[in-house]
């Protein structure tokens, strides 16, 4: 009884953190951008709302821009002169997202941060709404948030395992390289040693030294 309380503690700690969305704060420098990156997996919803701190600077109205990215270099947001701003997307490929910032105003200075509220997956979803819709609360609105959880650490499980096997494949061809290059290259080696001792056996001979 003890390993299944267990699991399903487990799996419930999995479900409620896959539930949070991710806020980070970035210092952003006098020059130059500040980026942020998460792997996500091919068709998952990202929300992102993002607005200016400069707490320093009360007088001051610096502005910001911002240019998100997939893993292959599009662009999927792009905005300049901005002191708030939000992008949404659907994600087609799967790897590395980027989001850059950097102070795009001619007032610049230290202590400027941008407040980036990130969310992926089923932390995009409207729960409220969907209350209302569904015309459910308490308990099963609960087990319906656990239910889309346990199917979104499924999914990212499937995702992982896949990543991990291209992972593995890719380092058995490169072992196999290495090892294909090494016995190469110790052919290599044995043909120049017994090039160099006939030629010396040749150079001694002619000098009629053996």
């Amino acid at each position: 009884m003890a390993p299944v309380g267990l699991s399903l503690a487990a799996a419930l700690v999995l479900a409620a953190a896959s539930l949070c969305a991710e806020a980070v704060w970035l210092d952003l420098p006098q020059a130059g951008t500040k980026c942020v990156s998460e792997e996500i997996q091919a068709n998952v919803v990202v929300l992102a709302d993002y607005s200016l701190m400069y707490e320093s600077h009360p007088s001051s109205h610096p502005t910001l821009a911002v240019k998100v990215t997939s893993p292959y270099g599009n662009t999927l947001h792009e905005n300049g002169n901005a002191t708030v701003g939000q992008f949404a997307f659907t994600t087609t490929e799967a790897g590395n997202f980027l989001a850059c910032f950097w102070i795009d105003s001619a007032e610049k200075g230290s202590g400027i941060s941008v407040n980036l509220d990130w969310k992926t997956g089923i932390a995009t979803k409207d729960w409220d709404a969907i209350a209302k819709k569904d015309k459910i609360e308490g308990v099963e609105l609960e087990l319906r948030k656990l239910e889309v959880a346990v199917e979104s650490i499924h999914q990212n499980m499937i995702y992982l395992k896949a990543r991990e096997a291209e992972m593995r494949a890719v380092s058995e061809k490169t072992n196999g390289r290495v090892a294909w290059f090494s016995i190469f290259s110790l052919g290599v080696c044995i043909v120049v040693s017994v090039l160099q001792l006939w030629h010396l056996q040749g150079y001694f001979r002619k000098k009629k030294l053996i």
